[in-house]
């Protein structure tokens, strides 16, 4: 069994729920001085009375009182306040146990133990490295104490903290734009965040889910600086993490992020889709029949224009409704322009998407000839 094979395993398949002995009693000033990650913020930590160690198997999402022991690429955790606190070997953390997909970084899966691991991303996620891209110093380390349960001993996770799960039809809609990428640090949020700051100074309410991932605040605030609200993303929907969930899963997960935003009244709602074209979980997501129900059009963030368009080719194989390209390639007028150039279809800056006469006409138009024209300045 690969270790691939066994990560998708570990974060597909739940613990059924099983009550423990505690090994340990924590007073409630324990678990307030513990640095609790962003991934717990929706958890109530002084449900937490001791506790589980010794011979358990962690779950994707178990929350997990852990000693801090080298410090690596991660010095800091966003803490659930958002807040960026600097570690110290020593403190003690509360994390969650999670898989990660992460081309730039780390390739991580649920460990079958209580063993030393590593932190492997600031917002909390904790798990055994697989692998990792070369220009990464090694993780964190850090010392599983054991596993947050209750006085019953049943372990704390963040499912249990969900929004309930919502899998009915609106009466209204709003408008959707998806912002999906070729890769890890493509722009996507960045895209998505200037197109909300635009939407919302033309006088639009706007709402933005990211609907998969790795839990990490960063992307939250980002888009709530820029005037959505709500923002929700799939830690709310009870996954520290969507790497290597069941396709079910991943839509489970799309369908009621969607309805949860599309209470708050918004106008357009703007969905972050991680990752690339690539990678498991986005592609059964954007094949999907659910996805093309909800989203009337797609932005496609790009880093360089030969990713540009191939990206434009696959999400036009795809028959998703194409508005324009963005992301980081968009710093750049002469790969701008080739990418344009190449793939007929407009590169669309920050500044045009901010620019509410701009950016409001095309988000209603979902028609990609008007937003080249509108690029091209007519």
């Amino acid at each position: 069994m690969t270790k691939m094979h066994e990560m998708e395993i570990h974060a597909v398949v739940p613990c059924a729920a099983e009550q423990h002995a505690l090994s340990e009693r924590v007073s409630r000033q324990r678990i307030a001085r513990a640095k609790a990650a962003f991934n717990t913020r929706r958890v109530d930590l002084f449900k937490c009375k001791g506790l589980v160690a010794g011979e358990v198997l962690p779950s994707a999402g178990d929350l997990v009182l852990a000693r801090v022991a080298k410090l690596g690429q991660h010095p800091r955790i966003e803490l659930a306040d958002g807040r960026r606190s600097r570690l110290f070997v020593g403190d003690e953390i509360i994390v969650c146990f999670g898989a990660r997909y992460a081309p730039d970084q780390y390739t991580v899966e649920v460990p079958d133990d209580l063993g030393p691991c590593a932190l492997a991303a600031s917002g909390g996620l904790a798990g055994r490295v697989v692998s990792h891209h070369a220009s990464m110093r090694r993780a964190t380390a850090i010392a599983p104490l054991g596993l947050l349960a209750d006085g019953n001993g049943n372990v704390l996770n963040v499912r249990d903290a969900a929004l309930p799960h919502r899998a009915d039809e609106p009466a209204r809609r709003p408008q959707v734009i998806a912002v999906i990428g070729s890769s890890m640090n493509a722009g996507k949020t960045t895209t998505a965040a200037y197109l909300i700051r635009g939407l919302v100074a033309g006088g639009l309410r706007v709402a933005a889910t990211k609907v998969t991932g790795t839990g990490s605040g960063a992307d939250v605030w980002f888009m709530a600086d820029a005037g959505a609200s709500p923002v929700l993303d799939f830690t709310d929907a009870g996954l520290v993490s969507t790497c290597g969930i069941a396709p079910a899963e991943v839509r489970r997960v799309f369908r009621s992020l969607m309805a949860h935003a599309t209470d708050s009244g918004a106008d357009v709602v703007i969905v972050e889709v991680a990752d690339g074209l690539y990678q498991r979980e986005t592609s059964q997501l954007l094949h999907s029949d659910l996805f093309r129900q909800w989203v009337d059009a797609v932005i496609f963030a790009a880093p360089d224009a030969m990713s540009a368009v191939a990206g434009v080719a696959m999400v036009t194989a795809m028959d998703l409704p194409l508005l324009g390209i963005s992301g980081a390639i968009s710093a750049s007028p002469l790969a701008s322009s080739e990418a344009q150039q190449a793939s007929g279809v407009a590169v669309l800056t920050i500044d045009m998407l901010c620019n509410p006469d701009f950016c409001t006409p095309l988000v209603f138009s979902a028609h990609p000839r008007l937003t080249k024209a509108l690029a091209n300045g007519r």
